[in-house]
């Protein structure tokens, strides 16, 4: 009886623990958005803009610039402030003399959706 009392212990603390492990840390929900990602705004006045951008987390802040990835010659964009929320981002940067904000919403671990300036729809991609 004594062994099986053990045994039944033993059993639930492995289960727990293993339960625990699996639980996402606020650290890695703060960690969604670090990484390279390909952003696509649609319809604007010289057609669909693709760009591409790595996001670093730098004393506890986003970072990052914008790039095109068809023509490495062109200078990257700033991005002046990133401002995140639960499951939200708004990136801030100037293009073309124009300040512009993209807010955009998790959609799932490597989609988001959004529209420029509430006009052009966006998308970005997770680059893997």
């Amino acid at each position: 009886m004594k062994k099986a009392s053990i045994l039944f212990i033993a059993l639930f603390f492995g289960i727990a623990i293993n339960s625990f492990s699996q639980i996402t840390t606020p650290a890695s929900k703060a960690d969604f958005f670090v990484g390279k990602w390909e952003i696509t705004i649609y319809g604007t006045p010289n057609g669909d803009s693709k760009m591409v951008t790595e996001f670093v987390r730098k004393d506890g802040k986003l970072t990052g610039e914008l790039k095109d990835p068809t023509d490495t010659t062109k200078p990257a964009i700033p991005i002046t402030s990133i401002d995140e929320k639960d499951g939200e981002i708004e990136i801030s940067f100037s293009a073309s003399g124009y300040d512009l904000t993209l807010p955009l919403k998790k959609e799932d671990d490597d989609n988001l959706k959004g529209q420029l300036m509430g006009m052009f729809d966006a998308k970005a991609k997770r680059v893997k």
